[in-house]
């Protein structure tokens, strides 16, 4: 009789913040301090207003709790706000750092989960289609790329001539996007497709990955994203 798998342990919202601060304090050396301040800072208004409202024990206990709860929603928020750059920061110029971006995408966006061109060089190619159309981004030098971008397009246009198709350099040579700036440079992109169509041309351009994408053998996809164990410090 074979044995069954143990199921993974469930996670829960503590383990997620103990993640969220190992990140961020791997980056931000001064989030200690930042946390602490954010929580004295709404425990010491809460004490004001309960000294200039009447100044009794029950109005200090009350405002005490009202700022010691203020206090923890505040530093959450700032850990909140600063989780997700410092983890760009610390993935920036690792192969598969755009798909971990692309995977913070909640809606509106059809994100391929593996590349759709690559070289051994390790420059590869991601796919997304939303609303504003089909946007290719590339990992890698710029020279090294741009062939490799054209190259998909022409494909896209071949199944979808009407389509608009954007192309994004992800890096830090001249006129590339850095990867903290790239979410932003989606957002602004203006929609020209409707809900119903984007799901349609994803189904057409699915042919393209069935037919095989541009890998050459030997390049392992499974390896083209960031290990969020390795984040996590694990």
């Amino acid at each position: 009789m074979s044995e069954k798998t143990p199921s993974p342990k469930k996670r829960r919202w503590y383990h997620n913040l103990a993640d969220a601060y190992t990140i961020t304090a791997r980056t931000y050396t001064w989030i200690p301090w930042a946390l602490a301040g954010a929580a004295l800072a709404s425990i010491t208004i809460a004490l004001v207003l309960a000294w200039a409202t009447s100044g009794t024990l029950a109005t200090y206990l009350s405002w005490g709790l009202v700022g010691v709860l203020t206090g923890a929603l505040a530093a959450m928020a700032l850990l909140a706000w600063l989780v997700r750059p410092a983890m760009y920061q610390q993935i920036d110029g690792t192969l598969g750092a755009v798909y971990a971006v692309l995977s913070q995408i909640k809606s509106g966006w059809i994100v391929s989960e593996e590349p759709i061109a690559g070289t051994r060089n390790k420059d590869i190619v991601w796919r997304i289609i939303g609303r504003p159309g089909v946007v290719l981004i590339s990992e890698g030098p710029s020279s090294r790329v741009r062939p490799l971008l054209e190259a998909e397009r022409k494909k896209v246009m071949r199944v979808a001539k009407n389509v608009p198709v954007h192309l994004i350099e992800v890096g830090n040579d001249d006129h590339q996007v850095p990867l903290k700036k790239l979410e932003g440079t989606l957002r602004r992109l203006k929609n020209v497709l409707t809900k119903e169509e984007v799901p349609a041309i994803s189904q057409r351009l699915a042919a393209l990955s069935r037919a095989g994408a541009s890998i050459p053998k030997g390049v392992d996809l499974t390896r083209v994203r960031p290990s969020r164990r390795a984040l996590r410090g694990r």
